[in-house]
């Protein structure tokens, strides 16, 4: 089987999708002649035409307005939001607009509309470039929310999103576009690239939207967690020789709550783990979700290991950075609880 990087799995997938439905477009900056800042278009433009993939100005609200309205015209178009950072000025469009035709017309319009976004930290980025919004859209009734954690889940599940009929943001964790991160901030050295690839085959799959998958089981506890942190999660485990199970979320919304019930039950401990703030974080309604169905099953209180309250810092990155050290201290809290 082929090996890519998630850089190189997203591109396959917009390919593929381009390839088989003529109704597919993609507009962004920079998306087009440059092929995207970081590449994942690359190539594409070329290959298909400029009205299919479209070069657009710096108009985050023009970008997802300008996609509404082709969805309810009967295309399926794909946005780039160069960073995260950036969907702000988009966000009234995508709230009170983007996820609310099909109900508001009773299912007489739908708008198939994939909005691609990198986020998260780990390169440096400073406040502007390493933010992650995903708490603020899983809120948000008729969105579809995602953020894969390898290149062949990434590959499965644009495909998934750019064929479903209602509107999906897919969060892409920049840190790992080229390869897995074990978030060590004792290495802040380390090149945020390692170009490890995965194998993610050549032609046309998908991956279900809606279902976590236990990408490592153990008996000790659980740790719930998504993008690069599932890596990170994996490494601390290793670093404390705990029995974890990791199940990488993938979906945030909808969430696989019977998977998530499943983990709880059988090892009655969970520790939460996401790179963004943790006020009303996405880390509280998993933690609301564990103790609502698992509460008589639980042995230890819930741990969260979440970003500062703060703006994303650049001198102190690797603080605010849930890094194996913090993972690794809440993994031995929880077993350590009477």
């Amino acid at each position: 089987m082929p090996q890519m990087n998630m850089i190189q799995a997203l591109n396959s997938a917009q390919d593929i999708m381009l390839g088989r439905d003529p109704h597919v477009v993609i507009i962004g900056e920079d998306i087009g002649y440059f092929g995207g800042v970081f590449r994942t278009t690359d190539g594409l433009q070329r290959k298909y035409g400029e009205h299919r993939v479209i070069d657009a100005p710096i108009a985050e609200g023009g970008i997802i307005g300008a996609v509404i309205g082709m969805a309810v015209n009967g295309l399926r178009p794909i946005a780039e939001i160069q960073f995260a950072d950036y969907i702000y000025p988009g966000f009234d469009q995508i709230a009170s607009q983007l996820a609310r035709i099909r109900y508001r017309t009773a299912g007489d319009f739908f708008t198939p509309v994939t909005i691609r976004t990198p986020c998260g930290g780990g390169i440096r980025g400073g406040q502007t470039h390493s933010q992650s919004p995903e708490g603020l859209f899983t809120h948000v009734s008729g969105l579809k929310v995602i953020m894969p954690s390898n290149p062949y889940d990434a590959k499965g599940l644009l495909i998934s999103a750019i064929e479903d009929d209602d509107p999906v943001i897919f969060f892409e964790p920049k840190r790992i576009y080229n390869g897995p991160f074990d978030g060590d901030p004792d290495k802040p050295a380390v090149p945020w690239s390692t170009h490890e690839k995965g194998e993610v085959p050549e032609e046309y799959y998908t991956v279900p939207i809606g279902r976590a998958e236990v990408v490592e089981e153990g008996e000790d506890l659980t740790v719930l967690c998504y993008g690069t942190m599932v890596h990170v999660a994996q490494a601390a485990a290793r670093r404390v020789e705990a029995d974890a199970e990791i199940v990488d979320l993938r979906t945030l919304a909808p969430l696989d709550v019977d998977t998530i019930r499943k983990s709880v039950e059988k090892t009655g401990r969970c520790v939460v783990v996401h790179e963004a703030t943790r006020f009303s974080g996405y880390g509280a309604e998993l933690t609301a979700t564990v103790q609502e169905e698992c509460f008589y099953h639980l042995e230890a209180p819930i741990e969260r290991v979440c970003g500062w309250d703060t703006p994303y810092p650049h001198a102190f990155e690797w603080d605010y950075f849930p890094g194996q050290k913090r993972v690794a201290a809440a993994i031995e809290k929880v077993l350590e609880a009477e």
